[in-house]
């Protein structure tokens, strides 16, 4: 437990396009078929380990590691690759460019997102309404 949260789930998988369907089934696996947030936390965390696969050191024989935590009333989910080098993601200017829509569905869905490094590592973190699955205990 961290700052009030608590790991619900976590699995590192390899960094192929194929791989994108074991992370969503996790993420059902983990929140459950009933969990108001099951949708959108799903649809983030298949485009940000969608991004990992294409524009990082993930999709060129890495690894993706995905976590989902219970915080209070929220669900966060964090997806870390193997890094790229340069600044990261970023949200581009234009939101119906031909790329770059995949973050502006994030932004769209998740209450919040951010990126973070974690040494040459880059994790996106987005934050979604808990509550959090039956059976996370989380602290007030």
């Amino acid at each position: 437990m961290n700052g009030g949260r608590v790991v619900i789930a976590s699995l590192t998988l390899p960094g192929t396009e194929r791989a994108a369907v074991q992370a969503r089934a996790f993420v059902r696996g983990a929140l459950g078929p009933g969990h108001p947030s099951l949708d959108d936390v799903r649809t983030c965390v298949n485009e940000a380990f969608t991004n990992a696969v294409e524009h990082t050191g993930s999709g060129r024989g890495g690894k993706v590691g995905l976590l989902l935590l219970a915080a209070g009333a929220e669900i966060i989910a964090e997806v870390a690759d193997d890094g790229a080098g340069g600044a990261g993601p970023f949200l581009r200017d234009e939101p119906l460019a031909e790329n770059g829509r995949g973050l502006w569905m994030i932004d769209a869905l998740a209450l919040g997102w951010g990126v973070r490094r974690d040494g040459a590592r880059t994790v996106v973190w987005m934050r979604f309404p808990g509550p959090p699955p039956s059976g996370a205990a989380v602290p007030a």
